[in-house]
């Protein structure tokens, strides 16, 4: 389990009430079959008629059914703790993503309790003239869904989760008695004579997806089931059948429906929006409010049973900054874990709601997050699928193109119906990760297992294909060892620098001995400084430890060591410093020699008290010993400009040529600048005549004794003449890369 999927989890206690599959299905079919299957599918099939509807409720379900086997095989996998979807999501993607839509997910579940409540009062706007001329003044909803939240909200504190499933039963029954004396009623007066409504019939109707952002909320209810994971016998085995059973059960009743209602309502009555369409059609017509009032009751009760369990599995992962609140809102009551105080806040936040009114933005941003959770859930089933990780063994299986399928749709179907509220969902959502990453610093780490198995998926076949297509170009592929780490800090910052945005770098750090349980323990302790210094200094660099009973063998091993970007090393960086004794040149040029042969560039750092001064100049030399360098040189100059510690630096190319050659060198770098083949202007370019060996070290002590990095050329073979004091001449100067090239670098 990652760290990520431990977080939270001393707070969490698994007991809860046992429950079976029934409670997960009823939640699900009772949020499923809502207040919009009652209020506006009269509205939907006049507009676009049966055929529209139908497409509509295929369109939800593209999203609704890919959901659905995602959640299925995400719970047959390990199992799901109290907190349902957040519970999901946090242990795929982290707590501080998990945390983000998690706290958006707990918002729409607990104002989904206003809605459904606001909803529950319409039921008896029909009787507010009655009202108002009994009392003598005008009739308000709130009068209706103030007193019937706060009945709720108080037996959901006395009577815990027990009750709210035993009042399911009793609902769902209602619901299932409504639809049926629905369905066995006949057409109303005027139907016989039209024909059935099966492409709409309005002449100003509402576009299909206009239609689809209304009617697309009775969709939603198919995971509300999963909120009662902590209180589930067996979640791996209930919530898939009770959510899958529910969104299939559902989908079906939503078709009965549009067909009946095309086939035995008028366009008049589907179309007005204040009544109740299925009403007149129904045996007897008062079950349909009553229908009604119970459908809206019981997706009430299913938001209010997990709303609040969301909150506290939030509490106990610490997503509330707040400790003492997070242990308020995380504690449970008795052996069931009934989350009292979770409870309580989430009815001040409907309460809210309520006494407000107006919901119509609220439901719109409620339909965004639902988008974004569905999403989440299908995304994880698909990067599960594409990470491959051996712990992940659901004995479930989705298809990893219906899970893609499913998370494309979610952000295709968000933007089709309010690309202003779904960017200020995602905008939120971004805000309260933002908001989690700073108040909890630990989180900075935090990275779910499915990232991790993604990146290796990934890794493991870019370096595969990368291995089979070599690059055409040269880019910088660098490794270097040394075991003076923790001593100067120059030789890594070189490596960065050389290897940021175009290569790949990798620093061993050496350690001398026999591989022993000893040394092996060692090296796990520097790896831990070394990964340390790695954050404190961001950079494309991999880092390791090498153990080896001498420098050279560590060298030799180096050499060949695979690269770790899928790419081989082609280039190995050495240091010494202006201070180091005289066989720390020796000890070098053994690693030269390897390196060379082993067809390696070779770059090695000469680096002293300077430490890279201002970072304002940098001079490259080119004289007529080292050609084959040049355009390597020159590269790496550039390379370097590209890092933000070098922004706003100069690079200057002197190019100190014998003097019988410098028209015709002139003229060769003149049409490489003007063909783009090197990278300089020329006002940056100058050339200069010498023939004598003494002339050119004045003409580099007085050209760039000021430059923060100078880069000079030298060749395998001068190397061999001139010995390894080769690499120490020009003593005036500040920091010095010696560059020697295998092969001449092309600059196409």
């Amino acid at each position: 389990m990652s760290g990520a999927a431990k977080a939270g989890t001393g707070n969490r206690r698994s007991a809860g009430h046992g429950f079976g599959t029934a409670p997960v299905f009823l939640a699900s079919i009772s949020t499923i079959l809502g207040a919009i299957l009652y209020l506006r599918f009269g509205y939907a099939v006049a507009h676009t008629g049966f055929m529209g509807t139908v497409l509509i409720v295929l369109l939800g379900h593209t999203v609704t059914i890919p959901t659905a086997l995602a959640i299925a095989e995400i719970a047959t996998n390990r199992r799901v703790e109290g907190g349902g979807e957040y519970f999901i999501i946090s242990r795929s993607f982290g707590t501080s993503i998990g945390g983000a839509i998690g706290v958006a997910l707990f918002l729409s579940q607990a104002i989904s309790v206003a809605f459904y409540i606001i909803a529950f009062a319409e039921v008896f706007r029909p009787f507010g003239s009655a009202f108002e001329a009994a009392v003598g003044f005008g009739f308000d909803l709130r009068l209706i869904s103030v007193p019937a939240l706060l009945l709720l909200v108080v037996l959901m504190l006395t009577r815990g989760a027990s009750l709210g499933v035993a009042a399911l039963w009793v609902v769902v029954t209602v619901l299932g008695l409504s639809l049926a004396m629905f369905f066995l009623g006949g057409p109303v007066e005027g139907a016989e004579s039209e024909p059935a409504i099966l492409f709409g019939g309005l002449a100003e109707a509402d576009p299909l997806i206009v239609v689809f952002a209304i009617v697309f909320p009775a969709f939603t209810g198919m995971t509300a089931g999963v909120g009662l994971s902590g209180d589930l016998a067996n979640p791996r085995r209930s919530i898939p059948l009770g959510i899958l059973a529910a969104t299939f059960v559902g989908m079906i009743a939503y078709v009965a429906v549009a067909w009946k209602l095309a086939n035995a309502g008028t366009l008049e009555l589907l179309a007005d929006t204040d009544r109740l369409a299925m009403e007149p059609i129904a045996v007897w017509g008062p079950i349909i409010p009553i229908g009604l009032a119970a459908a809206t009751v019981s997706s009430a009760i299913g938001s209010i049973l997990v709303a609040p369990r969301t909150l506290q599995a939030l509490a106990a992962d610490e997503i509330v900054p707040v400790p003492w609140v997070s242990r308020f809102l995380s504690a449970g009551l008795g052996e069931a874990n009934e989350p009292r105080n979770a409870t309580l806040v989430t009815a001040l936040l409907a309460l809210f709601v309520v006494l407000i009114g107006n919901v119509d933005v609220v439901a719109a941003l409620i339909s965004m997050f639902f988008m974004v959770t569905y999403g989440s859930l299908c995304a994880i089933s698909f990067l599960e699928h594409f990470a491959a990780r051996p712990s992940y063994r659901p004995s479930f299986r989705s298809k990893w193109y219906i899970s893609l399928f499913g998370a494309v749709m979610c952000v295709f179907l968000m933007f089709q119906m309010s690309p202003v509220y779904g960017v200020i969902a995602i905008a939120v959502m971004l805000g309260l990760y933002l908001l989690i990453q700073r108040s909890r610093p630990s989180a900075q780490t935090d990275f779910g297992a499915i990232f991790h198995g993604v990146m290796t998926q990934a890794t493991r076949y870019l370096q595969i294909r990368l291995q089979k297509a070599p690059p055409d170009e040269w880019r910088p592929s660098i490794i270097t060892i040394t075991d003076r780490t923790f001593d100067r800090s120059a030789p890594l910052q070189m490596l960065s620098w050389m290897s940021y945005r175009y290569g790949f770098g990798t620093y061993l750090h050496y350690i001398e001995g026999m591989l022993t349980d000893e040394h092996y323990l060692e090296s796990r302790q520097v790896m831990g400084r070394l990964l340390r210094v790695a954050e404190q200094r961001p950079a494309s660099v991999f880092m390791d430890t090498m153990i080896s009973p001498s420098m050279r063998s560590a060298l030799a091993q180096t050499v060949q060591a695979p690269g770790i970007a899928g790419v081989d090393n082609n280039a190995i960086l050495f240091e010494f410093s202006e201070h180091d004794p005289p066989d720390t040149l020796v000890e070098l040029r053994d690693g030269i020699e390897l390196g060379q042969t082993a067809r390696m560039d070779t770059f090695i750092l000469r680096h002293g008290d300077h430490h890279f001064g201002n970072r304002a100049e940098i001079h490259v030399w080119l004289t007529w010993h080292d050609y084959r360098n040049a355009n390597l040189m020159i590269l790496l100059g550039y390379i370097l400009l590209g890092h933000p510690d070098w922004v706003g630096a100069e690079l200057r190319v002197f190019a100190a040529y014998p003097k019988g050659e410098v028209e015709h060198r002139t003229e060769e770098l003149r049409i490489m600048m003007a063909e783009g083949r090197l990278p300089a202007s020329p006002k940056n370019v100058e050339i200069i005549p010498t023939d004598d060996r003494i002339d050119f070290s004045r003409l580099v002590q007085a050209k760039s004794a000021e430059a923060d990095l100078v880069i000079l050329g030298f060749t395998r073979e001068r190397l061999g003449q001139k010995g390894p004091e080769l690499l120490r001449r020009h003593e005036g100067l500040n920091e010095v890369l010696w560059v020697s090239a295998m092969e001449a670098v092309a600059m196409e």
